[in-house]
């Protein structure tokens, strides 16, 4: 498992959540509810894993919205910060540019 992953699910869990321009943004475009991501959260499965990344850690996720339909949503936590859990973006897997389970990328 991922550390940062569980540090994001902490927060969530405390209601120490933003969501980020970026991913208000992305969300809408996609149809994506905050209440599909925050209820996600619990059952995702790390896709990939930035423990060390410029602007703080984070982390893709493999989510379902509540009609069970795939989101990938990069959650990050700020650089030298310990909260709040950032959505940085979410966004619905493209079958062509992911495995079937949409947890490895197609080359």
């Amino acid at each position: 498992m991922s550390m940062t992953f569980d540090k994001v699910c902490a927060l969530v869990q405390r209601g120490e959540v933003r969501v980020s321009d970026h991913g208000y943004d992305e969300m809408s475009d996609e149809d994506i509810l905050a209440r599909d991501v925050l209820a996600g959260v619990f059952d995702g499965v790390v896709v990939e894993d930035y423990p060390i990344y410029a602007k703080g850690p984070c982390v893709l996720v493999l989510q379902k919205d509540l009609n069970q339909r795939p989101i990938h949503v990069v959650w990050g936590i700020p650089k030298n910060l310990s909260s709040p859990a950032v959505v940085v973006t979410a966004y619905r897997p493209d079958p062509d540019l992911w495995s079937e389970d949409f947890t490895r990328r197609k080359t």
